[in-house]
C-alpha cells in the first residue's frame, strides 16, 4: 500500500515561496504567478461604515477570499462594521486595486489594508542610527540592559542608586555583552513617587556623563519628560525610551525631532479597563504615530513597546504576549521589556529575584513572535538565550528551508 505524506508549510515572506515553488521543479514564470497565492493573511479593518463593509464584502468574495461582517450589515441596522477579511496577498492585492476607484473612503482602506500586509511579511526598517552607533535589525535580536538609579525601582530600587555602583553595572552589563543600555531615574512601577525633572535629571546625567567617553554602546534614557530628554540629549544620551509613547508631554516629539534620534514609544494607560486590548492598543499607537510625524520623526527611528506591566492585569499582558506578532503590521521594530515584570510573578508565583525562567520564556517567545530588542536585568543570561533563539528562528530559514 503507497503512502502519501502531506504536511502544513510554514511559509512566511515571499522570499520563502519562492523557495518552496523552486524546490519543486515549477516553472520560473508560473513562480511569479503562484508566489503572491502562497502568503495567506486574517486582516480586521475596524468600524468600516455600511455601505463601505457591503463594497468590501462583494468584491473580496469575488476573488475568492472570505469575509465577515456584522449581521446587520445585511439590513442596514448599524452604522458601522468591524470587517474580517481572509485571503491571499494575491487576493488583497487584487481587492485594493479596485478599491482605487470606489466611494465611501475605500481608497483610504484599501491603501492601509496593502500597507498592513507588506509590514507583516517583510522587515521594513533594517537598522537603527543611534548618533553614530549603527544597530542592525532583523539578523540578531539586541538586548538592552537595565540600569535604574532609582531608590525604589520594583526590582532592584536602591541597588545602583549611588554613581559608582550604577557606573560599575552598567559597564559590567556592557561586558556581558548588552548592545545598549537604558538608564532609568524615575521609577514607573504602579504608586511609584513622581519624581520632579530636576532630580530626574540630578540621578541620571553624572551617570550618562561618566559612561559616555567609556563605552563603545549606544545609551537610552528612559523619562516620559521633554525636558529631561532634552538634557541627556545634549548630554550624549544616544535614544529615548517613552514609557508614555509621547503622549504624556506635549513637547517630547518635538524634542526627539529636533535630536533625530532613535524613540521608543510605548503603550500605557492609567487603569486596566479596555473595550478591545489589542484594538485599543493599536488605536494609542496611531494617536503616538500622529504626533511623531507632525512633530517630524523619521520612520526609522521609531521603536514600538506593547508595554507589559503597564495599564493591563496579568491575564491581559498573557494575552499581549500571545498575540505579538500582530504588532509587526504596524512596520515597526518591536521592544519587548517584560523583565521580571508582575506577570511573570503571578504567573509562577515568585518573588522578583526568582523569575529568571519566566524572563528566559518572554524573551525566546518574543523573538519567535518578532520582537528586535528585549529589555532585561540579567544581560548574561538573556543573551545566550536570544543568541539560541535567533539561531533557530532568524537562523534557519535560510537555503535548506523547506527541504
Amino acid at each position: 500500500m503507497e503512502r502519501f505524506t502531506a504536511r502544513i508549510l510554514d511559509i512566511r515572506t515571499e522570499a520563502e515561496a519562492r523557495k518552496v515553488l523552486a524546490k519543486v521543479g515549477s516553472d520560473f514564470g508560473g513562480q511569479a504567478i503562484m508566489v503572491p497565492k502562497a502568503l495567506y493573511r486574517v486582516i480586521k479593518v475596524e468600524q468600516v461604515p455600511v455601505p463601505a463593509a457591503q463594497i468590501l464584502k462583494q468584491e473580496m468574495l469575488s476573488r475568492g477570499g472570505e469575509v465577515a461582517v456584522n449581521r446587520g450589515v445585511v439590513n442596514n441596522s448599524v452604522e458601522t462594521s468591524d470587517v474580517v477579511l481572509m485571503g491571499t496577498k494575491r487576493q488583497y492585492t487584487l481587492l485594493c486595486k479596485k478599491l482605487q476607484a470606489q466611494p465611501f473612503k475605500l481608497k483610504q482602506i484599501g491603501q492601509s489594508i496593502l500597507k498592513c500586509l507588506d509590514n507583516s511579511f517583510e522587515q521594513r526598517i533594517e537598522g537603527l542610527n543611534c548618533r553614530g552607533y549603527s544597530l542592525p535589525l532583523g539578523r540578531q535580536t539586541l538586548v538592552m540592559g537595565i540600569l535604574n538609579v532609582t531608590p525604589d525601582s520594583f526590582s532592584d530600587g536602591g541597588k545602583f542608586f549611588e554613581k559608582s555602583k550604577a557606573v560599575e553595572r552598567a559597564l559590567e552589563m556592557v561586558e556581558l555583552g548588552a548592545d545598549i543600555l537604558d538608564i532609568g531615574g524615575e521609577s514607573t512601577r504602579p504608586k511609584a513617587e513622581f519624581v520632579p525633572a530636576e532630580r530626574e535629571m540630578e540621578r541620571v546625567l553624572p551617570v550618562l556623563e561618566a559612561l559616555i567617553p567609556n563605552i563603545n554602546i549606544p545609551v537610552s534614557v528612559d523619562t516620559y519628560k521633554s525636558s529631561v530628554a532634552e538634557a541627556v540629549l545634549k548630554a550624549g544620551a544616544h535614544m529615548i525610551n517613552d514609557v508614555w509613547g509621547l503622549q504624556a508631554d506635549k513637547d517630547m516629539a518635538r524634542v526627539m525631532a529636533k535630536y533625530d534620534v532613535p524613540v521608543v514609544i510605548m503603550h500605557n494607560q492609567k487603569g486596566t479597563e479596555y473595550l478591545d486590548l489589542i484594538g485599543d492598543m493599536f488605536k494609542f499607537f496611531a494617536h503616538s504615530l500622529d504626533l511623531a510625524k507632525a512633530a517630524g520623526i523619521k520612520d526609522e527611528n521609531i521603536i514600538l513597546d506593547p508595554g507589559i506591566g503597564f495599564g493591563k492585569t496579568t491575564e491581559q499582558n498573557l494575552q499581549v504576549m500571545s498575540r505579538l506578532g500582530e504588532f509587526r503590521s504596524l512596520g515597526y521594530p518591536i521592544l519587548l521589556g517584560a523583565s521580571r515584570k508582575s506577570m511573570i510573578g503571578n504567573t509562577l508565583e515568585l518573588p522578583v529575584d526568582q523569575r529568571v525562567e519566566g524572563n528566559g520564556a518572554t524573551v525566546a517567545l518574543g523573538i519567535a513572535a518578532g520582537a528586535d530588542i528585549v529589555r532585561v536585568h540579567e544581560v548574561k543570561e538573556m543573551k545566550r538565550i536570544c543568541k539560541m533563539t535567533d539561531a533557530i528562528v532568524r537562523g534557519q530559514r535560510g537555503e535548506g528551508y523547506f527541504g
